[in-house]
């Protein structure tokens, strides 16, 4: 490997997945300014939308959308500007 490619300031950093509450602390050199205390001990945090313990294609759990709600959604609030069939 060529020397003085790789950054120097590896440190154990806090990841923190919002959406359930999991942290889990691995090596980083991403740069944060909050901090949170693990066992005793501060580091920094990294927030995350989602990690391994919440994404579904690794939990095996599927989220339900409701998207035939959405889709009436829509079209009511587009229906006002729906051309109307004139039959001659």
């Amino acid at each position: 490997m060529k020397k003085g490619i790789h950054p120097e300031n590896y440190r154990l950093v806090a990841f923190k997945d919002m959406s359930n509450d999991d942290v889990f602390l691995t090596k980083s050199t991403a740069q944060t300014k909050e901090t949170l205390e693990v066992d005793g001990a501060e580091y920094p945090l990294i927030k995350l939308e989602i990690s391994r313990s919440s994404h579904p294609f690794y939990t095996g759990k599927t989220k339900l959308v409701d998207s035939a709600g959405r889709i009436d959604k829509f079209k009511s609030k587009y229906k006002k500007f729906k051309k109307e069939d004139k039959k001659a």
